[in-house]
């Protein structure tokens, strides 16, 4: 199974959520931050043995002498990647999405394979947790081939907890894609209701089953849980505002472990998950 935390705005509490779900599931459970622009869960999960390998992205080189200037390549392109300029192709890496379309078309055989680099695939262990995550290299702008190398790792027969980009860009849809359920993670403030409302169009175009789960629910107003209700959605779980969480949190420490009975909590939220897949 494959769960994936998202929402609409950043600083709602996701990567809580993800995380603490993370560590009250027993068994085969696998973490996947796809968050690469910032990640943070290996703050409270603090994953050990960590092995690092670089993530690249192939783009094209061209052989000046073979190429024929016929503009095969500027045609196929769609991100003006490569182009012909006078007497000369220019690429443009930055641009490039590593199709290998130009490649595959060049009738030269002038257009080689090169790289570059996205950034960094890391994993770990945590207790029972196999941890992966991305982090994308300083000035890189392309964060969905990185996202997608870490999804490499689901595994069939694990629970897979992917955390999200904040937002309903690019980034989120490669995040969430091929979820079985999706869980958005809102504040009952009109900014987190506004964004929800944007996550939950985005959840319901790409047809996969999601619930809510309110942070700080005891805060705000309740026009997030009507709604919930005006639209049908199910609340799977409601985290009140408490300063111990805060606390927790803002030392680094899972909620789980801070407050032992929110363990039994977060193990509901996994079978109010299971139950909504019936």
């Amino acid at each position: 199974m494959v769960i994936a935390v998202a929402s609409g705005k950043g600083g709602t509490g996701k990567t809580t959520i993800a995380t603490n779900l993370a560590a009250s599931v027993d068994g085969n459970v696998r973490y996947l931050d796809c968050d690469v622009e910032e990640p943070n869960a290996h703050i409270f999960l603090k994953p050990t043995d960590l092995e690092s390998e670089t993530v690249t992205l192939p783009i094209p080189e061209v052989d000046q002498t073979k190429c024929d200037l016929c503009g095969i390549c500027d045609q196929i392109c769609q991100f003006s990647a490569i182009a012909v300029m006078g007497e000369y192709v220019m690429t443009f890496p930055e641009m490039c999405h590593g199709c290998k379309g130009c490649m595959m078309a060049c009738p030269t055989g002038a257009i080689s394979e090169s790289s570059r680099e996205l950034g960094k695939l890391e994993k770990g262990r945590s207790g029972h947790i196999e941890f992966f995550h991305g982090q994308m290299r300083v000035g890189e702008a392309m964060s969905p081939p990185l996202i997608e190398a870490v999804k490499e790792h689901v595994q069939a027969n694990a629970l897979n907890i992917v955390d999200a980009p904040p937002g309903t860009s690019c980034p989120v849809i490669a995040a969430i894609k091929d979820a079985d359920f999706l869980l958005l993670v809102t504040e009952p403030t009109p900014f987190g209701l506004n964004d929800l409302k944007l996550a939950v169009e985005t959840a319901r175009l790409m047809k996969i089953p999601f619930g809510i789960v309110i942070n700080r629910a005891d805060v705000g107003d309740n026009r997030t849980v009507e709604y919930a209700k005006e639209e049908n959605i199910p609340i799977m779980m409601e985290i009140p505002d408490k300063r111990d969480i805060a606390v927790a949190y803002s030392n680094g420490i899972l909620m789980v472990e801070a407050l032992p009975e929110m363990r039994e909590k977060f193990q509901a939220l996994y079978q109010n998950v299971l139950e909504q897949l019936k």
